[in-house]
Parts: C-alpha cells; sequence; structure tokens
C-alpha cells in the first residue's frame, strides 16, 4: 500500500494528513473552510484515495493560507506515497462535464513541477471562500507532488461547478497517473531511468 501521513505547523498552519493512493475514496476532511472540505472530499472520492486531513489556519484572516498550506502537504504526501515511481502509469488526462462547465485535466507526474492554469471563475468567492485561491492550491500541489499539471476551462459560467469540476478531473486524471501497470511494474517511465 503507498501511503504517507504528514504534520506541518508554521504560524499560520498547523495540519495532519494521512495518505493512501490506493484506497477507496474514503475521507476525513476537515479544513475550517466548508468549501474547501467539499472540493477535498470530492478529489478523494473521484480519485479513490483515502485521505483524512485537518487544518487549523488563521482563518480569521482569510483562507489563502489554509488552501495554499494544504496544498503544499497533500502534493509532499503523493510525492512520498509514489517514491520512486516504479510502475506507474505516468500520465493522465480527463475531459470532465459539471453541468454546463466542462474542465480538462492532463498531468505527468514526471519530476518537474509545472502549473497551466486556464480557469476563467467569474466571481471572487463561492460562499466565503475566494476562488482566486483555487490557483494558489493546484500551483502549492504541482511544486511539491513535482508534477507537471494543465487545467482548461473548456466551458462553464457557474464557479462553484467551474472548481468542482476542476477538483474532479484533477483526481481522475492522478487516479489514472499514479496506478501501477502491471506489465511494467519493476520499470520506470522514463527512458532517462528516474522521474
Amino acid at each position: 500500500m503507498r501511503t504517507t501521513e504528514i504534520i506541518r505547523k508554521t504560524k499560520e498552519t498547523d495540519i495532519s494528513l494521512k495518505l493512501n493512493i490506493d484506497g477507496k475514496g474514503i475521507s476525513s476532511i476537515k479544513t475550517g473552510c466548508g468549501f474547501l472540505d467539499h472540493m477535498l472530499t470530492l478529489f478523494a472520492s473521484h480519485g479513490k484515495f483515502d485521505i483524512a486531513l485537518t487544518c487549523n489556519g488563521d482563518t480569521e484572516v482569510d483562507y489563502h493560507h489554509t488552501a495554499e498550506d494544504i496544498g503544499i502537504v497533500l502534493g509532499r504526501a503523493f510525492k512520498e506515497a509514489l517514491g520512486d515511481k516504479k510502475g506507474i502509469i505516468r500520465y493522465g488526462n480527463m475531459i470532465l462535464p459539471m453541468d454546463e462547465s466542462l474542465i480538462l485535466s492532463a498531468v505527468d507526474f514526471s519530476g518537474r513541477s509545472y502549473l497551466g492554469y486556464a480557469l476563467d471563475i467569474p466571481t471572487e468567492k463561492v460562499g466565503d471562500f475566494d476562488t482566486e485561491l483555487c490557483m494558489e492550491f493546484w500551483l502549492a500541489f504541482v511544486r511539491q507532488a513535482e508534477c507537471t499539471l494543465h487545467l482548461r476551462q473548456l466551458a462553464g459560467a457557474n464557479s462553484h461547478h467551474i472548481i468542482e469540476g476542476a477538483f474532479k478531473s484533477v483526481a481522475r486524471s492522478i487516479r489514472a497517473a499514479v496506478k501501477v501497470d502491471a506489465e511494467f511494474a519493476d520499470e520506470i517511465p522514463s527512458t532517462k531511468g528516474v522521474l
């Protein structure tokens, strides 16, 4: 089982995370932000990742540090759980419809961090969540996971649907990418021999 546990404490957030990549999509998420809880619960469910996450952050300021630091911890957890990445498919992609929105995501666990972000979210907030934090979350994630992630909005008008579509799409792309290819389980999926 590819699992990891991370505890990260700063002056802004105190985060505890347990991740099982080979799970069933079971989650217990408590971030202090209802909308982010919802997104991460969807992420766990659609990726079939078991995630136990608690975050005590400086939410009296706003949700910036909470969203960014959770992205950092989750990305680091995937990097640790994947180890040398032997046998993984490496690449994954998904075009996911969420009502009127249509979101494309593509991921490569290449060892190189890059975020191609093209979501056009029409409102500044969903509930009390600043929608610009969606980009901050994924940027923090890719930096720590050391993966390339492209997120593109092909259609959409509702901010909630666009962000939800993004979390679901990325989860399914990652699920495909981290799956072990039984035929090549002892190989690193790179001509370099390392990822």
